[in-house]
């Protein structure tokens, strides 16, 4: 007989405390003095029964009490391990370690955080308060315009100013857009995975969305071609750099190739490029092989802050641009004239440069940290962007994972909440920005990998 089972034993002959509920109390007290730790297995219920002197339906008892307590789990053909007190990180608002979210690092460099609070402070002081509380024309000011396409002709050229309008975040562009395009019972071409904002959407509008296969490259060309040909899409969305949540970046070639099966069908491009800014190195829009039908977003929630909520979008031309603009009033009225004025002035004096800067500055050492942690499990990930895809092993299910991540108090989100085919691979989105430290992102990391590499120990789900 153990030591453990010795020591349990005369506590069970010397206690009036039934043993069913004493064998759980014996099982935390020795975690906490360190005699039992984490992933320790335990006796069998008939081996355990045996060293106790108890009957088997006893020991069965005490051990669904133990599950029930979270101190074990217990798995058909493995037997029972401890579960142990892993360490946990605050909840935020109930929604964990700021890992759920798609948020952009927040850097800490004092000197740009004071320039950030000098221009917005020169906003206010600068100009007519009454007037930026005021009604004010869908699309933005002369100025916000000109500044729209200054920071677009990083990515487009030859655009005009009646060609852009500034709207109040990439969500009300999407919704304005399809709205227009598409009406309830007509069809959407869309990654087999994609942006859960954008589901959101076409179950309001009752919009289908039609699913493409997804590889390395970007969507299947050929399954676009073919929904081309029998389904009549209205429309075909696409997120070609470091798409949500995989990562991906669609390689020229295939941007190219939408373009082309687009041109041909006539099929209107919803090019959503809210990540663009954030890689040094890009490859050329979709719009510029098929200007005259892509609608182009980017915007600043997704490299700035996710509370600047301003979008930029360039239409085909000025006629669509126009139609937009008629769209999204109906549904937003206008953009904030105070949000249009600070993204303004940031992109008129470098400071939206500078806080870009620092976001990939900041986003490095995340990345480094996952690779770290979590590379030799084929994560996706990019060394400038702030989230990352993590295939999962037989042992979890992506629900599963990202449920026991949850009590944890680590949120990811499972592949479920992507997918549009109805068949997600297992695997979660991690996120690695937002408030959280880099000391905080490189606990949540370090506990994700430990659940991963012990998938007997944690199955929380599992009795």
């Amino acid at each position: 007989m153990s030591p453990l089972a010795a020591r349990w034993r005369r506590r069970i002959e010397t206690s009036e405390r039934p043993a069913y509920l004493l064998i759980p109390d014996l099982i935390a007290e020795d975690m906490r003095d360190e005699r039992l730790l984490a992933r320790d297995k335990l006796p069998t219920l008939r081996e355990l029964a045996q060293m106790l002197g108890l009957n088997y339906t006893t020991v069965a008892r005490a051990f669904a009490e133990a599950r029930k307590r979270g101190l074990i789990d217990s798995r058909a053909g493995t037997g029972s391990f401890v579960r142990g007190r892993t360490p946990t990180l605050p909840l935020r608002n109930g929604t964990g370690a700021e890992m759920t979210m798609n948020l952009p690092p927040e850097p800490a460099d004092p000197v740009l955080v004071q320039r950030m609070r000098d221009g917005a402070a020169e906003v206010m002081a600068r100009n007519d308060l009454y007037g930026l509380l005021r009604y004010q024309d869908f699309g933005g000011t002369v100025e916000d315009r000109e500044a729209a396409v200054h920071w677009l002709r990083r990515r487009l050229s030859g655009m005009g100013t009646d060609q852009v309008l500034v709207c109040p975040g990439i969500h009300g562009v999407l919704t304005g857009l399809i709205s227009q395009l598409a009406r309830p019972g007509e069809t959407i071409c869309v990654d087999a995975l994609v942006y859960p904002g954008l589901k959101a959407i076409a179950t309001q509008l009752g919009v289908l969305l039609h699913p493409m296969a997804l590889d390395e490259d970007g969507p299947d060309i050929d399954a676009f071609e073919h929904a081309c040909k029998t389904l009549a899409p209205k429309a075909v969305y696409c997120n070609p750099t470091l798409l949500n949540p995989t990562t991906a970046t669609m390689s020229v070639s295939r941007r190219e190739a939408l373009a082309d099966v687009a041109l041909r069908y006539s099929i209107p491009i919803i090019e959503d490029d809210a990540y663009a800014m954030l890689p040094r190195k890009k490859a050329p829009p979709v719009a510029t092989f098929a200007p005259e039908l892509t609608y182009y977003i980017t915007g600043f929630s997704k490299c700035l802050g996710a509370g600047l909520r301003s979008a930029y979008v360039c239409a085909p031309n000025a006629r669509q641009a126009q139609r937009l603009s008629g769209a999204l009033r109906a549904m937003t009225v206008m953009a904030s004239p105070v949000t249009s004025a600070l993204v303004t002035r940031w992109v008129q004096d470098g400071t939206a440069e500078s806080v870009l800067d620092a976001v990939r500055a900041e986003s490095l050492p995340r990345y480094e940290l996952a690779v770290r942690h979590l590379g030799r499990h084929g994560i996706a990930a990019h060394p400038e962007g702030f989230h990352l895809w993590l295939p999962l092993s037989s042992a979890w299910s992506a629900v599963e994972f990202a449920s026991y991540l949850r009590m944890r108090g680590v949120g990811v989100v499972a592949s479920a909440a992507f997918s549009t085919d109805g068949n997600p691979p297992e695997a979660v989105r991690v996120c690695l920005g937002g408030p959280m430290t880099l000391q905080e992102c490189d606990r949540a990391l370090q506990l994700i990998a430990e659940t991963i590499e012990h998938p007997l120990h944690p199955h929380a789900t599992v009795m």
